[in-house]
């Protein structure tokens, strides 16, 4: 099992580059806006890699693993479910010969709402930082203010 000791991005924007210009090249689902980046890679609360990963053909979130302890030992294909400061996350076992394992969560499969890199980008990076913050608190109800006339119907406040 391969460990990344350090930051994975350089390395999985060297391969699924390459990916992108050979087995993905030209297929429909691809966007053609789009280009492979690496967002937002930080450590995890169990030492291990997370962040998101832009392709033309999807945006995902990855785990690799940052040390042996703690990386379950699993076929390709199998599901295993992640704990972040935000919650649980089911990610699928993956391998990819000059990465090694890997776990995705698919966040966009295709990603054709993304009609920038920048936009996809900013998308990411709102991921990234969801991810590793704690879960949201409800926000706290506003006192009930009657409402009437004009404003009240166009949905606006008094």
């Amino acid at each position: 099992m391969k460990v990344w000791a350090n930051d994975p991005s350089a390395e999985l924007v060297s391969v699924f580059t390459d990916i992108a210009r050979t087995r993905m090249a030209d297929l429909p689902i691809c966007n053609a806006a789009l280009s492979v980046e690496a967002v937002g890679f930080a450590r995890t609360l169990q030492g291990h890699w997370a962040g998101v990963m832009i392709t033309p053909w999807a945006i995902n979130l990855l785990c690799l693993p940052g040390q042996e302890a703690d990386w379950p030992v699993l076929a390709a294909c199998s599901k295993h479910d992640w704990r972040f400061p935000s919650g649980d996350y089911e990610f699928t076992v993956a391998e990819e010969a000059r990465i090694g394992v890997y776990h995705l969560c698919s966040l966009f499969s295709p990603a054709f709402e993304f009609p920038t890199q920048e936009q996809a980008r900013l998308t990411a990076l709102a991921v990234s930082h969801a991810l590793h913050a704690g879960p949201m608190a409800a926000p706290e109800a506003a006192p009930a203010r009657p409402a009437s006339g004009r404003r009240a119907f166009l949905g606006l406040s008094q």
